[in-house]
């Protein structure tokens, strides 16, 4: 399963995400509903620090992503509200295979 947790500062801004996790519907390489998640993620992320030269801590591993921006900004906070909203729309596509968090650091 892929496991999507998004970050909240105190005033309710989205500051990140950590999103870990295989779905398992195919093989590595094979599988539409990773494929479509991973695509997401990395544009997400490529568009806060490249487009929007926004300050962000990225850390990539096997199979997990992890992006904070180092200060609250509003730009970053749609671009990440606009990723959870692809991946609530993943949730109902593929039902079973991803699972969604949003709260604190």
């Amino acid at each position: 399963m892929i496991a999507a947790d998004f970050f909240k500062d105190p005033s309710d801004m989205l500051t990140g995400f950590c999103v870990t996790g295989h779905a398992g519907m195919a093989d590595f390489g094979y599988d539409v509903c990773c494929a479509s998640v991973s695509s997401a993620v990395m544009m997400t992320a490529n568009t806060i620090t490249e487009a929007f030269k926004i300050d962000a801590d990225v850390e990539v591993d096997e199979n997990e992503i992890r992006l904070s921006v180092k200060k609250a900004d509003e730009n970053a906070d749609k671009l990440i509200m606009g990723l959870l909203i692809h991946l609530y729309n993943l949730c109902d596509e593929f039902p079973g295979h991803i699972k969604l968090k949003v709260g604190g650091r």
